[in-house]
């Protein structure tokens, strides 16, 4: 993992101020913590779905590993670090989550060219995970990331291939002015 989180380190960052906050969850009381509370959220989502065969797909859905990764990373975005002093984030202090999206997927490349499989768990409320990992107030929450080997790598995410979702053409999101 050290490996890992050195690529991620390595992504581009506004004024190069480097907000990411990597949180490694080695304790077993945390894990719980946060699987019990995904699934408390997952439930609710469910909730959301009108239609009872889209219910029943999107319950089917293996939406985390929290119980069963080898590694779990919390992905934070230090809202006023010190690197950086300010530049590029005036008028759009986005940017720094912006730079955290970066250094994930750095690491996520990283991960997959090692054959490991990385998951992003987002049914989740941010203040929650936030208190239960301790963490300063201005940083914000932008990743629960699961680490393990994939029983059956594919190509095609899971979610297309259960039939949540097929990737749509990229001409569909290409607008020419």
């Amino acid at each position: 993992m050290c490996a890992l989180l050195e690529c991620a380190s390595l992504a581009p960052s506004v004024g190069n101020a480097q907000p990411w906050r990597f949180v490694r969850v080695r304790s077993s009381t945390l894990r719980q913590a946060l699987a019990d509370h995904v699934d408390a959220q997952n439930a609710q989502a469910a909730q959301q779905y009108a239609c009872q065969a889209r219910q029943e797909l999107y319950r089917s859905l293996k939406l985390h590993g929290l119980r069963e990764a080898p590694e779990l990373i919390v992905v934070f975005c230090d809202e006023q670090p010190k690197a950086g002093h300010g530049l590029g984030i005036v008028s759009m202090p986005e940017m720094l989550r912006y730079s955290c999206v970066l250094a994930i997927h750095t690491l996520w490349l990283a991960a997959r060219l090692r054959g490991i499989g990385v998951g992003w768990v987002s049914i989740l409320e941010p203040g929650v995970i936030r208190a239960l990992l301790d963490v300063p107030a201005d940083w914000s929450l932008i990743a629960l990331l699961c680490f393990g080997y994939p029983q059956d790598p594919s190509q095609t995410p899971e979610l297309e291939r259960r039939g949540w979702q097929a990737r749509e053409p990229v001409t569909n999101r290409v607008f020419d002015r």
